[in-house]
């Protein structure tokens, strides 16, 4: 490992020299307070930053990072102190381009395992991104140096090291964190699925602003949904969802989907202060809703769909664009092989087909002419058989409370149960609609990737690159993921994008849940950074069942 000082004549060298000199300083670089590792050098002002990273000696107590949870969050908290003090000391604007620019990966509401802070026992690793400076296309190196001896040097004191972090903030992070983790195992022990704390703020500051709304009304369990429990750190009373079919109804604009997106979002902790730091869901939960024209490929529907016209198969039904109906029950099925077992739908995004048939329309249309037997008809049985729970927002068909457990109304924002009431309705409703929905379930058929169709080939390099959080260029296709609800970060998709050129090795033997399986074990033995080999620092933890969700939309896609 070099020095500094070696670093900086590097620098004074190429000063004023075309801008592709910069690649002379890649490599690694000692210095008294923190290691500097020059990991990848852009080619031009205008290019992706460049990735630098550094480590300090781990100056924290060991109970900081003491269990898996304690240790994520400690990592999130740096993370958003080192961005923070980035968007304090640095100067920014030190010539064409990016120049000037030093960021780190920036987390959102939730806490989630990244690779922008890595901890060990013995140091702390920070990867960020710098916009080396230039004039034109020429390298500034007396701004490269200050921005390294000033502004970098002053963001690691204050980011990195214990002394300077507040600990009371810190052990807050963390102990939220843990005790979230522990809620969630928890509920799931006791046959819950999902778990709204007392005094929650579900509400969201707007729909592209995940902040808690100001001056919301906090969330009271009902009495006979209420249920207490220990943890490591406090004692937390609210709703507990059990197994099963659990309906969420009310009027408009009462908090139907504000309940159900808190759910969704239940699946992640949540940073001290964002109100649902206890409102925690089975991790396997998947939102599943209605996706116009998405690509199906070879999905046994037949549960919900068969007997299609023209004698259309629908036990390996594929579609270059899938209607409402056909895509929600792909989407349903997919998720199952992802291995769900609980299923979130909300009646506003899904198809109404695919979810009722009314007894009028089964009168005038008979069974014999209908191909598509409705969600409500396949949902008891899906628990029965499967041991898959849904929670589903119905506002328009009391029909299901004919197959509900229990029956949530939400009146100005707080839940009411109305199973009992519901039930009664149900019961002395004389003209009861024909259920439809056979004897079993039916299948779930597993189905293997083939190797050949996932190809990130373009010309001869692999393409692979996240764009927001709603698509990925991969190869010469664009996956479109904007109706796949539960990725929350741009991370997330960086790291899926990777994931998928991980699960490539496994294709062509193995089953879609094998390869699921296997990818989810390498990251849970070796951290994210088994998807990449550039050390870099913007890729976050995610679901199996969104890394299904990428596959599965890939236009390319072959199974056998």
């Amino acid at each position: 490992m070099e020095s500094f000082k070696e670093l900086f004549s590097t620098l004074n060298r190429i000063d004023g020299k075309g801008y592709k000199a910069y690649k002379d300083i890649a490599g690694a670089y000692a210095g008294s307070l923190f290691d500097l590792y020059v990991d990848y050098v852009q080619g031009d002002p205008f290019a992706a930053p460049s990735q630098m990273s550094v480590r300090v000696d781990n100056t924290f107590p060991e109970w900081a990072f003491r269990n898996k949870s304690r240790k994520v969050a400690m990592c999130d908290f740096l993370t958003r102190r080192f961005f923070h003090s980035c968007r304090k000391l640095v100067k920014g604007n030190r010539g064409s381009g990016k120049s000037g620019m030093i960021t780190i990966d920036m987390p959102g509401q939730e806490i989630l395992e990244r690779t922008s802070v890595i901890v060990a026992p013995d140091f702390v690793e920070a990867r960020f991104i710098v916009g080396l400076p230039a004039f034109g296309r020429k390298v500034a190196a007396r701004h490269a140096m200050e921005m390294i001896e000033q502004e970098l040097t002053q963001i690691v004191k204050q980011s990195l090291f214990f002394e300077a972090i507040d600990s009371l903030l810190l052990q807050d992070h963390l102990f939220v964190n843990e005790d979230a983790d522990l809620l969630r195992k928890k509920i799931t022990d006791s046959g819950y699925v999902a778990f709204i704390a007392d005094e929650a703020i579900l509400p969201r500051a707007s729909g592209i602003d995940q902040h808690p709304m100001e001056a919301a009304v906090p969330f009271q369990a009902p009495d006979s949904m209420r249920v207490t429990y220990e943890l490591n750190h406090r004692k937390v009373s609210g709703m507990a969802v059990s197994g099963g079919v659990t309906l969420i109804v009310g009027g408009g604009y009462h908090g139907k989907s504000t309940l159900l997106n808190a759910i969704e979002r239940g699946v992640y902790n949540h940073i001290p202060g964002d109100g649902r730091e206890f409102v925690v869901t089975n991790p396997t939960a998947m939102k599943i809703r209605a996706e116009d024209g998405r690509y199906i490929e070879k999905v046994d529907i037949s549960p919900f769909i068969t007997a299609l016209p023209f004698g259309k198969d629908t036990t390996r039904f594929s579609s270059e664009n899938a209607s409402g109906s056909t895509s929600q029950a792909a989407n349903t099925i997919e998720a199952l092989e992802a291995g769900s077992k609980l299923l979130l739908i909300d009646e506003d995004t899904s198809a109404t087909n695919f979810m009722i048939r009314d007894k009028r329309m089964q009168e005038l249309v008979p069974k014999t002419h209908e191909p598509i037997t409705p969600y409500i008809d396949k949902v008891h049985q899906l628990y029965q058989e499967y041991g898959v729970s849904t929670i589903i927002v119905v506002g328009g068909s009391g029909s299901y409370f004919d197959v509900a457990e229990k029956v949530i109304c939400m009146v100005e924002y707080q839940p009411q149960d109305l199973t009992d009431e519901a039930k009664r309705i149900a019961t002395s409703d004389i003209e009861k609609r024909i259920s439809e929905g056979g004897e079993d379930f039916g299948d779930v058929t597993a189905r293997i990737p083939l190797q050949h169709s996932v190809d990130a080939q373009k010309g001869h390099k692999i393409k692979v690159k996240a764009e927001g959080v709603d698509h990925i260029i991969f190869g010469r296709q664009r996956i479109d993921l904007s109706a796949v609800e539960q990725i929350v970060s741009a991370s997330q998709l960086n790291a899926i994008s990777d994931a998928i050129l991980h699960a490539r090795k496994f294709m062509g033997k193995k089953t879609l849940a094998e390869i699921l399986e296997q990818v989810e074990n390498d990251i849970s033995g070796h951290g994210l950074d088994v998807l990449n080999q550039r050390r870099r620092g913007d890729f976050a933890i995610f679901r199996k069942t969104e890394l299904a969700a990428a596959i599965n939309r890939l236009r390319s896609l072959k199974v056998r």
